[in-house]
């Protein structure tokens, strides 16, 4: 003879889909953090005004996964509870039913966790690879000024950018000893030094096209270090100067020599 369900049956059976439910509403709240995760990563990186890694879709893809596992959790712990709920209206009860379901979705879990790690680390080396790249070639700003990294100090940079100099014909100019000046007012000042340089008969095409051009000629070269104690050659990027003042682009080989002379400076 079936045994009459106690009132603490259907209490128990009731925490029991709450517990569920919260399970699905959890899985759904976190696929969705995890959807959007590959969102925030590239603004993050389009904030740091940084060059956003390609992005592959994985956390998209997980998320999904994971708010529909939430779904499936609720819709079938719903089935589940009606059902539990008739056979204790009828005296029956079933202790092992849920076993299953539990077990399918720590399977589950364990495995988008699984990837999700993997993904990360893949992303997180992606991005580090690509930021030695940067490092070891250059950055552009957005005013147009290039920033390559020296493997020289400031001292020693500036003394072989001048022997290139003399090797390739250019002329020098000044050489502005911003941090040698401060130091005679008394200020402090990281190591930082200006060479002004150029070729008359490559500057004046340029000047006689495009007269406001003598703002920025000679060219200049700037080796200082950071607060990292980083050494880095700037200087201004021929196509910004060619778009600023606007001259022919045909000219811009006048002047692309600076780039020349800051790669062979920084090896």
């Amino acid at each position: 003879m079936d045994r009459k369900a106690d009132l603490r049956d259907y209490l128990a059976a009731e925490r029991t889909f709450l517990a569920w439910v919260r399970t699905g509403l959890a899985l759904m709240g976190f696929g969705f953090v995890v959807a959007r995760f590959g969102l925030f990563v590239q603004q993050l990186e389009l904030f740091q005004r940084a060059e956003a890694p390609p992005s592959s879709g994985l956390s998209l893809w997980f998320g999904t996964a994971l708010i529909a596992a939430g779904v499936i959790v609720n819709l079938t712990s719903a089935s589940r509870h009606v059902r539990l709920v008739r056979e204790l209206d009828r005296g029956q009860s079933s202790c092992s039913r849920s076993l299953s379901q539990v077990i399918a979705i720590a399977l589950f879990l364990s495995l988008v966790g699984l990837a999700m790690g993997i993904y990360l680390l893949s992303v997180r080396n992606s991005g580090s690879h690509s930021e030695n790249r940067k490092e070891t070639t250059m950055t552009v700003a957005n005013n147009g000024i290039i920033d390559k990294p020296s493997k020289h100090s400031v001292e020693q940079t500036v003394k072989k950018l001048e022997g290139i100099l003399r090797e390739k014909g250019v002329t020098l100019f000044a050489l502005v000893d911003h941090s040698g000046e401060a130091a005679k007012v008394g200020m402090g000042m990281r190591p930082t030094k200006l060479l002004i340089v150029g070729n008359p008969k490559a500057g004046t095409p340029l000047m006689t096209v495009a007269p406001s051009t003598a703002i920025d000629l000679p060219l200049k070269i700037l080796v200082w270090e950071d607060a990292e104690d980083k050494v880095w050659i700037s200087y201004n990027s021929a196509e910004y100067l060619q778009k600023r003042h606007g001259f022919p682009k045909d000219l811009l080989e006048n002047i692309s020599v600076v780039e020349k002379l800051a790669s062979a400076t920084a090896q």
